[in-house]
């Protein structure tokens, strides 16, 4: 992906991946694409609020596997990387939902009588 234009170039490789810890052995490859196919995966993606972490070289073998696969064990390290990344930013998330529920309180406290 371009970091200028968050687009990607024609020939970069952008990959979906799925983790659901209670179904899944491993993360799977739900979405895999070059050119107008990443558009649409990256568009969905920022539509839904998900996560993007830009790594081209674990795209580009990740893009190699077939959809609905789940990652190889040689892979682990490199993609618990991009897990530790959203878990992060998901953390970041609700920390923030917690001090604006706890701000909107304080100023409906403020409000009353």
């Amino acid at each position: 992906m371009d970091k200028e234009s968050s687009t990607p170039k024609k020939n970069k490789a952008v990959v979906a991946l799925r983790y659901d810890i209670e179904k899944d052995k491993a993360p799977l490859v739900i979405a895999s694409g070059r050119g107008p196919v990443a558009d649409e995966i990256l568009r969905i993606a920022e539509d839904n609020k998900i996560p993007l972490y830009e790594d081209p070289e674990l795209a580009k073998l990740l893009s190699k596997l077939e959809l609905d696969t789940e990652i190889p064990a040689e892979l682990y390290t490199l993609v618990a990387e991009v897990l530790f990344f959203v878990y992060k930013l998901d953390r970041m998330a609700q920390k923030r939902e917690r001090m604006v529920k706890k701000i909107q309180e304080e100023e409906k406290n403020k409000k009353r009588p």
